[in-house]
């Protein structure tokens, strides 16, 4: 079980909608992976990211589609490509990553809560 947290330090983490604009294989990652570039609306607009979600996605069946991802982590360097937010997602039963997303459109860069 994880460490108990505060309601304050919930509020410190921004998860927010984003959509995928554009989606491309990674092939310099160490383990497959594709990246993302997701509008997060006129706030904070467009950052990138990757993610090792070649199991159940490909790039062209991401475009246009709305994730959940942390915003306001640093960048990281993953390799020749920066990451700016930190896309969310859940183990299915062979361990593989399912994204999380909103059962019905709602704006992009609408936080969660």
């Amino acid at each position: 079980m994880a460490d108990e947290i505060g309601f304050d330090d919930f509020l410190k983490v921004h998860i927010r909608v984003g959509v995928v604009r554009r989606a491309e294989p990674f092939p310099e990652a160490r383990k497959p992976a594709i990246k993302m570039w997701i509008d997060f609306g006129p706030e904070l607009g467009e950052k990138k990211t990757s993610a090792q979600i070649t199991a159940h996605y490909d790039p062209a069946s991401l475009v246009g589609r709305q994730v959940m991802a942390v915003t306001n982590f640093a960048p990281r360097q993953i390799g020749p490509f920066m990451s700016e937010v930190l896309v969310l997602g859940v183990s299915d039963a062979e361990g593989k990553v399912v994204l999380l997303a909103p059962d019905m459109p709602v704006s992009p860069g609408s936080r969660m809560h």
